[in-house]
């Protein structure tokens, strides 16, 4: 009885631990993670807590089913229009990506180590992949915005690379133990499982459980419990038929996530914790299992196995497999920096060890240490690598709450409340004037605990404003609210100044066009002509050249362009071309 007193009291100890050095690391840049993953080290036998902790089958458990709702989380957040935009690179980096990083990265492997190059391929199969995880958790946690096809292009990535990772990882290993079993024919059939089983089981479970969640009252506290039971059923429903349990999880989760009545904001709140929890817990036992004295033997040779994948192969990979989309350098270039490893490669990284490989307590070292310097490096350098590739958009404060409107069909209609904040533009103006965006509604303004009348109230800051609108609205809505003192995006973007998306292109051309236009574009608006000049739905940030027009699709209302950014010639007249502009722009 005694003893399992003690086991409670340590992991108490040791994830509250985690918890609060990890709030302090955050303002250093640090990634939770990384301070779960310390911790658990400094627990372990080499540190002060002296746990002596080598439960590897434990370990492989407790990590596939964090995983699995790690990615549940992340499907429940990604939305349809996030996963059409980003779809088609994310595949191509999941698969194309995945086999160019493990093959460069394991060959150079089993040169530095001196192994086998089938033990070397293993390994770079092992590390080959991003981490959900890592990716969710270090560009949430970071307090920064991403453009939205940088920052949807790495999340699906996370989410859907791990089948060939692991696909990649069973495969060699099956060649390892016995090189004449597997053929072409049978390799193409296991690929074919893994991701078709998964993609079928996922959608189609998906569709149940989101069936199930429309239509069964439960208490508000079991909802996201219900979630996460249905997704860890999917998860090991499909692992036992064959397929990717990880992708069956992740698109089941998507869909769950885009349907209206599925899931509320208090059940979104309920599963962040939900997959915090997992995620400490996952990191704090792999901390645990590792002896970093054993880590420290290898640390040169493991070192520049790290070096390569972040500096060579995983850049590699990433301009090898986006090369037909339309990213430009600086984006290729942050997704390629960002190519986070995390748990993942830690957990496949027990496979060998519980198939008793040889050289397998030398991959999971090697793969333990290339974890550790990626979050180290990468994790740490977010912000500075998002600034200088030019993917940051400024954030916008979420409301002090927000809460669904039941019984109301077609749009989802959220009740959100503000706060007025100092010099906020609505600041000074009478309640009843307030110029919201369309489909929007003042409910009610509170001032010292008491309602304010609309007619009679003029809004100053301290004021808590409740508002009804679609929660597409939310970003336009949280800009009246602020202070103006951080740009909203479409200002900090690359351009010289902004103009209406429905003002006619012809009329631009006419001042700064280098270029006469075509029959086709001179009846058009901005908006229109850069909406036909894309081959795929654009999203915030995008540009493209009309008529000599370097024009940016600066300001986006789900598929509408409403603001564009103009960007004039860099030569050695812009400067005057610049600021005669600025004085013309009204008139345009």
């Amino acid at each position: 009885m005694e003893s399992v007193d003690h086991v409670i009291l340590i992991g108490a100890v040791v994830m509250s631990l985690g918890i609060v050095v990890g709030a302090f690391s955050a303002r250093a840049g640090v990634p939770f993670l990384l301070v779960f993953l310390a911790v658990g080290m400094l627990a372990g036998v080499d540190g002060p807590g002296g746990i002596r902790f080598s439960n590897t089958w434990l370990s492989f458990l407790v990590g596939n089913l964090a995983l699995a709702v790690i990615l549940l989380d992340g499907g429940l957040r990604t939305s349809y229009a996030t996963f059409r935009v980003a779809l088609r690179p994310s595949l191509a980096l999941a698969t194309v990506g995945v086999l160019v990083t493990a093959g460069l990265v394991g060959l150079f492997a089993a040169w530095i180590l001196d192994i086998d190059w089938k033990l070397g391929l293993l390994l770079g199969a092992i590390v080959g992949s991003t981490d959900a995880a890592a990716v969710f958790s270090t560009l949430h946690s970071s307090g920064i915005r991403l453009k939205d096809r940088v920052a949807s292009v790495l999340e699906i990535e996370s989410g859907i690379n791990d089948p060939m990772a692991i696909f990649l990882t069973l495969t060699l290993m099956e060649w390892i133990a016995a090189p004449n079993g597997l053929t072409p024919m049978a390799l193409a059939m296991r690929l074919t499982v893994q991701f078709g089983v998964g993609a079928v089981l996922g959608l189609g479970l998906g569709y149940c459980l989101a069936h199930v969640l429309e239509r069964i009252e439960v208490a508000e506290g079991l909802h996201a419990i219900l979630i996460c039971s249905g997704g860890a059923m999917i998860f090991a429903v499909t692992q036992s038929l064959g397929g990717s349990g990880f992708l069956a999880v992740y698109l089941a989760g998507m869909l769950v996530g885009n349907r209206d009545r599925a899931v509320t904001p208090d059940t979104m709140r309920a599963m962040d914790g939900m997959a915090w929890l997992a995620q400490s817990a996952m990191f704090l036992l792999l901390g645990l299992l590792v002896a970093p004295h054993r880590i420290w033997e290898i640390a040169l040779p493991a070192v520049a196995v790290a070096a390569f994948l972040m500096l060579v192969a995983r850049p590699a990979a990433v301009f090898l497999a986006l090369l037909p989309f339309r990213l430009n350098l600086g984006e290729k270039g942050f997704i390629a920096w960002m190519g986070l490893r995390g748990a993942v490669p830690i957990v496949l990284s027990l496979f060998p060890l519980l198939r008793g490989l040889p050289e397998s307590g030398l991959i999971f070292r090697v793969a333990f240490a290339v974890v550790l310097a990626s979050l180290l490096l990468q994790g740490t350098t977010v912000r500075p690598a998002a600034r200088l590739a030019r993917v940051l958009r400024p954030g916008f404060p979420e409301p002090l709450a927000r809460s669904r409107l039941r019984g109301v069909h077609g749009p989802t209609l959220e009740v959100m409340q503000f706060r007025v904040s100092v010099n906020a533009p609505v600041e000074n103006v009478r309640a009843d004037q307030l110029e919201l965006p369309p489909s929007c509604r003042l409910l009610t303004v509170a001032r010292d605990d008491a309602l304010a009348p609309h007619e009679q109230t003029v809004l100053r800051a301290g004021d808590t404003v409740a508002v009804m609108a679609p929660a597409t609205v939310l970003p336009r809505l949280a800009a009246m609210f602020q202070a103006p003192g951080t740009a909203p995006a479409w200002e900090q973007a690359s351009h010289d100044f902004l103009l209406s998306g429905d003002a006619f292109l012809r009329d631009v051309a006419a001042l700064y066009g280098e270029q006469a236009l075509t029959a086709a574009e001179y009846p058009l608006t901005l908006a229109d002509a850069m909406q036909a000049s894309f081959i795929s739905p654009p999203v915030e940030g995008d540009s493209v050249v009309i008529a000599g027009l370097h024009l940016i699709a600066a300001r986006m209302e789900g598929p509408r362009i409403i603001q564009v950014g103009l960007l004039l010639p860099r030569t050695e007249s812009a400067t005057g071309i610049r600021r005669w502009g600025v004085r013309r722009k009204r008139q345009v």
